[in-house]
């Protein structure tokens, strides 16, 4: 089968496409034909080498945790998936023709969704949800400030917040906010602008999706005994602060993917789509995505 590999960390040109071995299929597995993956952030950052000591690969690698595509082979004890159903999950070493996941990670795409469609939101959506639900711990009529609300995991807090009844601030660059109003969060912040930023006191949380000199600035917000949930790291200013700050990174959830990913199949909240590529372009791809300040997901069709 036809794979993007990297031998080593560096830059986009690091991948190369070729044929491997496809993947075995153990108890409790599931082969999936990949029809479509996406770039995310954490792919670019595994290739380059600096989540090293944190999140380690062994090279030759084969990168990607986006799936959508169909099963093509069920492993010994496996229930409920036959042979060309469509199925998404969070997984690993998707950017292949083929690749294996545990049988417990894939969810159903619900019918009005594309491949490329459910390519965009595994990682993004779990990682959003789970910033909310397990992080902050998310409780009716609290107010979070959600920074970096126009990205895929921000939408995705933004959306989950508002379920629990939330009081949603969307923090996003003061030339995003027309854009941003259509998350249908309450306020919408220039988190660009620290007049904007100061105004804002005595929340219960904020979901930080973005870090650097936002984050220190957005730890003044919170009241205190509030909660800063982080995908990206503890932020400056928080030392000596009656707050708590829980840092996450994302676990598959099946059930919790399929609810999401029905959400966007009804138009409740969505992930964009920038471009899409095939994988062959996968250079391409995380070249534009790390540097090219696109707005949305790239996708990469495997086939």
């Amino acid at each position: 089968m036809k794979a993007a590999v990297i031998e080593d960390f560096g830059d986009a040109n690091k991948f190369q496409i070729e044929d491997v071995n496809e993947p075995g299929v153990g108890p409790g597995e599931v082969r999936v034909r990949v029809r479509a993956t996406s770039v995310n952030p954490i792919d670019w950052k595994i290739r380059s080498g600096s989540t090293r000591g944190r999140i380690d690969v062994e090279l030759p690698a084969i990168l990607g945790r986006d799936l959508a595509g169909e099963v093509d082979e069920v492993g010994p004890g496996v229930t409920g998936f036959t042979k060309g159903q469509r199925v998404m999950a969070l997984a690993n070493g998707t950017y292949a023709e083929l690749t294996t996941a545990k049988a417990d990670v894939l969810a159903p795409i619900p019918e009005k969704l594309s491949f490329e469609q459910a390519a965009a939101l595994p990682l993004v959506v779990t990682t959003g949800a789970q910033l909310m639900e397990r992080a902050i711990k998310i409780q009716r009529d609290q107010k979070v400030l959600v920074l970096g609300a126009l990205g895929g995991v921000g939408r995705s807090a933004v959306h989950v917040a508002l379920e629990h009844g939330a009081t949603v601030l969307a923090g996003v660059r003061r030339s995003q906010m027309e854009e941003a109003r259509s998350l249908g969060a309450h306020k919408v912040i220039a988190i660009d602008d620290e007049k904007e930023l100061e105004k804002l006191r005595d929340l219960d949380a904020v979901a930080d999706t973005i870090g650097g000199p936002t984050a220190e600035r957005a730890v003044r917000t919170l009241k205190d005994g509030g909660v800063y949930g982080t995908v990206v790291g503890p932020p400056k200013g928080a030392e000596g602060r009656n707050i708590q700050v829980a840092r996450m990174m994302a676990v598959p959830d099946a059930s919790r993917l399929y609810q999401l990913a029905d959400d966007a199949a009804r138009g409740m909240f969505r992930i964009p789509i920038a471009k899409t590529l095939p994988l062959d372009q996968v250079r391409e791809a995380h070249e534009e995505a790390e540097h090219g300040h696109v707005q949305g997901k790239i996708i990469l069709k495997a086939a």
